[in-house]
């Protein structure tokens, strides 16, 4: 995001320097600012210190624990097109992508869930589900009723549920975020969450991982050096961030609902053809450049690489000098479309709108 550090992280960072605390991290002083956020954000009280521990961020956190739940060869099922990394990622563990597309609303296709979850449990000792909420790329936020459909599928199916919430904190007006641990019959699962890219500290690496009730004992397996990843100065970043970071979160979030109704009108005026859904949260914009009928390259054999660029992102960034991600990357359903970051000033989008228009 194109926006200063709030300044309880600036502070909080300094003090630390100041006084030469760059060693170790010790206690749990991430995991308590974190419950403090979720108590007064979300009406959520599951981050019990014999629930959570440090892992470096949220992508090692969760390889970590598919490790824990899953065994090498195993499925792990996604949502697609989801966050490139994911395939990776997944790949680099020794586990198995099988993807279940989103439907044509961008929202989670229970059907085609389902689906993935059946295959998974035939073709593997144990399957995982990486859930992605809010979604990348695509902004939607889960409702409860999603995510309890999700559960019962899970549930049904043996499948492990590990939800990637590191956009949580980012949610648009019009939404309501649901963590996934409160859901009933998320008791096996686990969540991964970070300030990273709330309060803009993806540099300062620290997440946590939180395992619902029933997951204790396999969080209790996880091995103790990946708790010595995390950097000591992004557990202060993040746990100043939780702590004393809201006002600032409040104000960025007015700027992205702002933006996020510049970027409707900018697209209505310069890329009309454009398909377009809002998104609930994050800051990002997932756009579909079908109609413009730019050629799209699929994406190699192999794990996805996120700075790969073709397709529609190609010819923006080629002819209108507007960088934006790839869709095809984020696999099935991707190709054709780009992901715009609109957590910049009006200005800026203005500018990469009017460009982008002038090309298509």
């Amino acid at each position: 995001m194109d926006t200063p550090l709030a300044p309880a992280v600036a502070q909080a960072i300094r003090e630390a320097v100041d006084i030469g605390d760059t060693g170790y991290p010790a206690g749990n002083v991430y995991g308590e600012a974190l419950d403090g956020f979720a108590r007064r954000r979300w009406q959520w009280n599951g981050v019990a210190a014999d629930r959570c521990t440090i892992v470096p961020d949220v992508m090692l956190g969760i390889v970590e624990v598919l490790r824990l739940v899953t065994e090498p060869g195993d499925s792990v099922v996604v949502n697609s097109p989801v966050y490139a990394p994911f395939y990776a990622f997944i790949e680099h563990s020794g586990r198995s992508v099988l993807e279940a597309p989103l439907g044509p609303d961008l929202r989670i296709d229970m059907t085609n869930l389902e689906s993935a979850f059946q295959s998974a449990t035939m073709h593997s000792r144990r399957s995982a589900f990486v859930l992605c909420n809010p979604h990348n790329p695509t902004g939607a936020v889960h409702t409860r009723a999603e995510l309890e459909q999700v559960a019962e599928l899970a549930r049904r199916y043996g499948v492990r549920v590990i939800a990637d919430e590191i956009h949580a904190p980012l949610i648009l007006d019009g939404a309501q975020f649901v963590p996934y641990l409160s859901v009933p019959g998320s008791g096996d699962a686990f969540s991964l969450i970070s300030a990273s890219k709330g309060w803009n500290l993806a540099g300062l690496k620290a997440a946590l991982a939180i395992a619902g009730e029933d997951a204790v004992p396999d969080l209790q397996r996880m091995p103790e050096e990946v708790s010595h990843g995390p950097s000591h100065v992004g557990i202060i970043a993040h746990a100043a961030a939780f702590n004393h970071g809201e006002i600032w979160l409040d104000d960025l979030l007015a700027g992205l609902n702002a933006n996020r109704a510049l970027l409707g009108e900018l697209l209505s005026e310069h890329l009309p053809a454009i398909g377009y859904r809002e998104p609930e949260g994050t800051y990002l914009a997932w756009l579909d450049c079908r109609p413009l009928g730019f050629t799209d390259e699929q994406s190699p054999s192999g794990p996805r690489t996120f700075s790969e660029v073709g397709g529609p992102a190609a010819v923006f960034l080629e002819k209108a000098r507007v960088a934006l991600s790839s869709g095809h990357v984020f696999g099935t359903g991707g190709a054709g479309h780009v992901r715009l970051n609109f957590a910049c000033s009006p200005d800026t989008l203005r500018e990469a709108l009017s460009r982008m228009g002038a090309v298509a």
